[in-house]
């Protein structure tokens, strides 16, 4: 069973890859400072969230894997891009507690820590904190690389740049370049064939805009989405043609779906929520923050199978 611990966990993406891979999991901790997020989750994962009064002597904090994604938006081009640094107090200098909590751990470290953040994070003005990330990451005994890996060669048709930092106890650095890829499906496999007219583009706003370019924009969506955001009903936005001069937004369902969730993991969020007004804001803003599912998948698969097979050159 692999252990892991989710630390600005969001909706639980990689938990949702190693079920989806079939790999036991047992998520020791989690921790999101979303409340609604928190909600989704544990709707998600509620068959496996059965209270148990625990004592806190001889209590397990020993991940194999660490997953962090710390706040993009201080990062990101589309924010105000007021960096990381450390004592900022910025949503993106939290990624420093992940070096704290690691650290608090004494001698014994998670095998694996994962960092998915912004492809803005190697930016000439954001680089500084990320080039000292992976040295504090040095300093406690890992091994860092980092690739920028598009959700379009994971399957999914949404065009998603997300830097991946994979850092590996000891000397041995993680290699991207046999991960397992997948080609592109077909967006319509994604899309509703009826969605409701309450998503039709309204605004005057967004319908005055479409097909332009600049910070004002819609862009129409053809052979893939393109970066799903938290919000779907403002420039810059996305709208799909349905044809006589008619537009519409993705639905919740959709952009859960372009993230690589199923439908199953969405109704289970859904469920907990009452739609107020058009549409269930939510649900598009944890859509937004996640990251694709199938890229964990693909990360998970190396990373077990790299740990079986030391296992059975170890043991025999």
């Amino acid at each position: 069973m692999v252990q892991i611990l989710e630390l600005f966990g969001g909706i639980g993406s990689p938990r949702c890859a190693l079920r989806n891979i079939g790999i036991p999991v047992k998520a020791i901790d989690y921790v999101e400072i979303d409340e609604k997020a928190v909600r989704s989750y544990n709707a998600m994962f509620s068959d496996e969230l059965e209270y148990k009064t625990q004592s806190v002597v001889g209590w397990n904090l020993k991940p194999d894997i660490l997953i962090h994604g710390s706040p993009c938006q201080d990062f990101s081009i589309a924010g105000h891009q007021k960096g990381a640094d450390e004592g900022s107090e910025t949503r993106s200098s939290l990624m420093w507690e992940t070096i704290h909590i690691i650290e608090q751990m004494g001698e014994w470290k998670p095998r694996y820590v994962i960092w998915e953040n912004v492809k803005n994070v190697t930016s000439r003005h954001m680089k500084a904190n990320f080039d000292r990330y992976l040295s504090e990451m040095e300093r406690l005994g890992y091994s860092n690389n980092f690739e920028i890996l598009d959700a379009r060669e994971f399957g999914l048709p949404q065009a998603r740049e997300r830097v991946f930092t994979v850092s590996v106890l000891g000397k041995e650095k993680f290699c991207f370049d046999d991960l397992i890829k997948t080609p592109m499906r077909d967006i319509n496999d994604f899309l509703l064939p009826d969605a409701p007219p309450v998503y039709d583009v309204t605004q005057p706003s967004v319908l005055s805009v479409i097909g332009k370019t600049g910070i004002k924009r819609a862009t129409v969506i053809k052979d893939y989405a393109y970066t799903i955001t938290t919000r779907q009903d403002r420039t810059p936005a996305q709208v799909i043609d349905m044809g006589n001069g008619r537009y519409r937004y993705l639905t919740e369902l959709e952009c859960w779906r372009l993230q690589g969730y199923t439908d199953a993991d969405f109704n289970a969020a859904a469920a907990v929520y009452k739609k107020v007004g058009r549409y269930t804001m939510p649900l598009y803003k944890q859509a937004g923050n996640s990251i694709p599912v199938p890229i964990f998948e693909s990360l998970f698969r190396k990373i077990i199978l790299n740990e079986t097979a030391e296992s059975e050159a170890k043991y025999g």
